[in-house]
């Protein structure tokens, strides 16, 4: 999967997520390997946007590589699991990234 093509499919997945309950976060997501990239999602006043940037005013970064991030968002990889594991480092917040993880499954 190219990056152009998992930004479109974040982008599908965020349309549809629920943030009612959700009042602010702002998520850097770093891909590492063959097709790197990075974007961000935020949620703010109960809108989700999602952008090919860096957000330097986040709450937290997550890096992962592509395969693992895709596994994560299609729920076949567990972000508990993952950061266990070392396939899901987060820099920041780590209750906004499983705030993230919830909202992305």
């Amino acid at each position: 999967m190219k990056f152009d093509e998992l930004l479109t499919k974040v982008r599908g997945i965020a349309d549809k997520a629920d943030v009612s309950n959700t009042d602010f976060l702002a998520v850097q997501v770093n891909i590492t390997g063959k097709d790197s990239g990075v974007f961000y999602v935020e949620v703010k006043d109960h809108k989700v946007s999602v952008e090919p940037y860096e957000y330097y005013d986040r709450n937290c970064a997550i890096t992962m590589n592509m395969t693992d991030f895709n596994k994560l968002i299609d729920g076949k990889l567990d972000p508990v699991l993952a950061f266990t594991i070392g396939k899901l480092k987060v820099d920041g917040d780590i209750g906004k990234a499983v705030e993230f993880a919830k909202l992305v499954k």
